[in-house]
């Protein structure tokens, strides 16, 4: 059995089907309001925010994926995650069962380095102190012993589905709308962007890798690093479409934030958007070289898809 905890989301929903190709069928999906990705799925509904339901939804289980998301509200964030994790890393440890916890990069620093596993954590905001704070909880369970665990962390997504990301926010999403897109900050700086459905498979394999545990790993992406520009010029050609944008300055985004809230918790994020923003996944590829990375032209392709699918079904 492998559970998946928090498996709602875009990432979830992909692990679990990845697990179900390739890896097990044996699979439960944990969540508050639980959904069958697979016909074969095991649901569990729970509040892993309560030490008692965390421990049963783990019960049984080989490997458990900590996968959660929550809104992007700051609050929130400070109270329930860390909880979760300590309720989950108490579970696993009482269960016997080995620990796979789905990362991001707000821990990073934003200045333009390169982001490699032995990067230093230098946070800018309070979210990026949550994410701190619970990566060094895993490490620490690592180096004591106590709890067989690895870190799978991904840079910012693009993706299919439900996929919530600043880019698909600002980019996709009004290309659905045919309007001008947004670019935060500049046009001109490199970028990595991760495929959701690479991050999934590429965690699924993490997690049934024996050898992989007790580490870090960066998830793998598209090695082009495109800037915000070039990746517009890729999707004008595959929408054949001329897709102007045009640029939001970090005035315009804390003028925005007064109005709206979504807008107020991006804003510990825009450095990121000033400088060159390179994630290297050197470290994954030497160890998985026969693992296919999605291009930046077919995943675009594949979004696209899915947009006129829906046109289709909304006019018919």
């Amino acid at each position: 059995m492998q559970a998946i905890l928090g498996a709602t989301g875009q990432i979830g929903e992909e692990l679990a089907r990845e697990l179900k190709r390739n890896f097990t069928s044996e699979i439960r999906i944990v969540s508050r309001n639980p959904i069958k990705v697979n016909d074969t799925d095991e649901l569990f509904s729970a509040d892993i925010s309560i030490r008692e339901r965390a421990i049963e939804a783990v019960r049984g289980s080989e490997i458990a994926y900590f996968t959660l998301g929550l809104p992007a509200n700051t609050e929130l964030w400070e109270k329930n995650f860390p909880l979760m994790l300590r309720n989950v890393i108490a579970a696993c440890k009482i269960n016997g069962t080995r620990l796979v916890f789905f990362d991001n990069t707000y821990m990073y620093p934003q200045d333009g380095r390169i982001l490699t596993e032995k990067t230093v954590f230098a946070p800018v905001g309070r979210k990026g102190r949550v994410r701190k704070k619970m990566a060094e909880m895993i490490l620490k369970e690592i180096e004591s012993g106590e709890l067989e665990a690895v870190i799978c962390r991904a840079p910012e997504f693009y993706g299919p589905g439900k996929t919530q990301s600043i880019t698909n926010t600002l980019i996709f999403n009004n290309i659905q709308k045919e309007k001008k897109l947004k670019v935060p900050l500049s046009a001109h700086k490199k970028r990595s962007l991760i495929w959701t459905p690479d991050a999934s498979r590429a965690t699924a394999l993490i997690g049934n890798t024996r050898d992989a545990y007790g580490q870090t790993w960066h998830l793998p992406v598209d090695k082009s690093h495109p800037t915000y520009q070039e990746f517009i010029r890729i999707a004008s050609i595959i929408y054949n479409r001329d897709l102007k944008y045009s640029l939001v300055s970090k005035l315009a985004f804390k003028l925005g934030s007064l109005f709206n809230k979504n807008i107020k918790e991006l804003l510990e994020l825009l450095s990121r958007y000033k400088y060159d923003n390179i994630f290297d996944d050197s470290k994954f590829r030497e160890r998985f070289p026969e693992f296919q990375t999605t291009t930046y032209e077919q995943g675009i392709s594949t979004i696209r898809d899915e947009q006129n699918l829906v046109r289709y079904k909304s006019v018919n």
